[in-house]
């Protein structure tokens, strides 16, 4: 499948998980990749698996709530042409209740999940406006829409505002073009899920799936794929939940 031959795309936090995932999917359908994280050996590691398999990829190092390096990242997809597909992916947890959760903790969490998101779009809007066929892809969670359990309230809060941010834009840049949308991804086996891998809260994501298993990261990849391209034009400010059914419980 060659849906996206020709176009460049920029993904966050794609050292591992579903951001290593979607930016093997990207370029097996054709998209010249910039990679970028924070972690600097699995993302390097990432970009020359997928090169040396014929694709087209380079890592950046990358801190989303840095605005200078947003800026750095966006200039170095467009020396590969140009900007056409922004996935927002990069983030970090939080597994404690509000009472135990540190203001230092809430606010860090927030700046990766959320304002990094916000700096992203900003930074990369005026290339995907230059793009004809743009797509921003941010992927938000479950615990965008849903309490949750009652714990990590900062994740909570950057994925709810991440799902609002998401139709805002969309709406803005209707009329320019760039369609933007967000993934809610359910339980998927990432690293995110090794703190509590082999325990009863594990377990309990398996019984609250009603599809009765931990998602794995290409189903996600495969929907921001299909966002990114054509197959998607006429679909912008959705939510798209890849959860098993937990939401429609």
């Amino acid at each position: 499948m060659d849906r996206l031959t020709g176009r460049v795309a920029l993904v966050t936090g794609a050292a591992s998980g579903i951001g290593e995932a979607t930016v093997q999917r990207l370029a097996s359908e054709g998209a010249a990749v910039i990679a970028t994280d924070v972690s600097d050996e699995h993302g390097v590691l990432v970009a020359d698996r997928i090169s040396s398999q014929g694709g087209r990829c380079v890592y950046r190092h990358h801190d989303v709530t840095d605005e200078e390096q947003w800026s750095g990242a966006v200039e170095l997809a467009a020396g590969f042409g140009g900007l056409d597909i922004l996935v927002n992916n990069a983030g970090i947890a939080d597994l404690a209740t509000i009472e135990e959760t540190a203001r230092e903790q809430y606010e860090q969490v927030i700046a990766v999940d959320q304002t990094g998101v916000f700096l992203g779009m900003k930074a990369a809007g005026p290339k995907l406006k230059e793009s004809g066929h743009a797509s921003v892809v941010n992927i938000s969670s479950i615990f965008g829409t849903s309490g949750g359990f009652g714990t990590g309230p900062a994740y909570h809060a950057a994925k709810g505002a991440v799902r609002t941010m998401t139709k805002n834009a969309a709406l803005h840049w209707a009329g320019d073009g760039v369609r933007v949308n967000s993934i809610h991804p359910g339980f998927i086996d990432t690293p995110m899920l090794d703190v509590v891998r082999g325990t009863e809260f594990e377990q309990e994501m398996v019984a609250l799936t009603p599809l009765g298993r931990i998602g794995l990261p290409a189903e996600i990849a495969a929907c921001v794929a299909f966002l990114a391209s054509d197959d998607a034009s006429f679909i912008t400010g959705a939510e798209l939940y890849v959860d098993g059914g937990f939401i429609a419980r």
